[in-house]
This record gives structure tokens, C-alpha cells and sequence, in this order.
């Protein structure tokens, strides 16, 4: 399987291929909105936002397994973002990232980058860097910050 085998749900339960992130460079972030890193969201939008028409995705999967510190709906969780932050980025639904009930496509994810920790997430904000053909090429721990990749995103464009 690859990354393009997977299905998620966005914000609306809408069932969603990754197929259609097929010749993108895309970030994959598990966000909460209550934590310490949550400022976080300022710079994944400016990277969006600078990056997007060059055919980069951000792709936000929020997760309440730390702490519960994303206990929103989807709707609570994407009016704080948009409010907040100005989020223009895909929002999914919210998941877990590591146990028996994690989502498939982070099963795969961790699978492919275990980290210095071992497979599991550490905390919110881990990111997931992915290159056009879905190949996972890095995994940022959750205190680097987004603009601390720019210049392997920008290799990757």
C-alpha cells in the first residue's frame, strides 16, 4: 500500500481519497487546539499560503489522545482555527494517532518514519512531510516549528 491507498474523513464526515493529494507535496499534522503548540497554526498558514500554488497541502487531522486537548466538535475546533488563526487548509476529522483505534492512514505514516521515539506520536503537532509520488520523507517532532521545514518543503516543490 501507499499513502494514496488511504481514505479520511474531512470536517464534515465526508469521505475523502487521498488519491487527489496525487503530485503534491503535502504536510500532515496532527493539531490540537488547546496546547502549548497551537501557535503553531500561524505558521502552517503562512506556509500555506506562500507554498499552495506551487502545488503544497497541508492537511489538518485533529487529536484529542494528548491531554484532551482538542475536545471540540469539528465545527468548534474549525470556527477557533478560522476565527483564530485564519486557517484556509483542509481540516479533517478528528482522530488518534497511536493505539488500537488509530486512523489507518497514520498506522501507515508512523510505518514509514518510526522517529527517534519509536513508531508512536509523541504529541500534537507532529508533522508528516510527504513528497509528490507519496513518498513520506520526513517526520518533524512537535516542537520544531513550521518554518523550521521550509527549506525541505521548498526542495521537495
Amino acid at each position: 500500500m501507499n499513502i494514496y491507498d488511504y481514505k479520511v474523513k474531512d470536517a464534515n464526515g465526508n469521505e475523502v481519497s487521498m488519491e487527489i493529494y496525487k503530485d503534491k507535496v503535502l504536510l500532515i499534522v496532527n493539531t490540537a487546539t488547546g496546547c502549548g503548540f497551537t501557535p503553531q497554526y500561524d505558521e502552517l498558514q503562512d506556509l500555506y499560503e506562500l507554498y499552495e500554488e506551487k502545488g503544497f497541502e497541508i492537511l489538518d487531522f485533529p487529536c484529542n489522545q494528548f491531554a484532551n486537548q482538542a475536545p471540540g466538535s469539528a465545527e468548534e475546533i474549525a470556527d477557533f482555527c478560522n476565527s483564530r488563526y485564519g486557517i484556509t487548509f483542509p481540516q479533517f476529522q478528528k482522530i488518534d494517532v497511536n493505539g488500537v483505534n488509530a486512523a489507518p492512514l497514520y498506522t501507515y505514516l508512523k510505518s514509514q518514519k518510526g522517529g527517534i521515539l519509536g513508531s508512536n506520536v509523541k504529541w500534537n503537532f507532529t508533522k508528516f512531510l510527504v513528497d509528490q509520488k507519496g513518498n513520506v520523507v520526513g517526520r518533524f517532532a512537535p516542537t520544531t516549528k513550521p518554518n523550521a521545514i521550509k527549506q525541505e518543503i521548498e526542495k521537495l516543490l
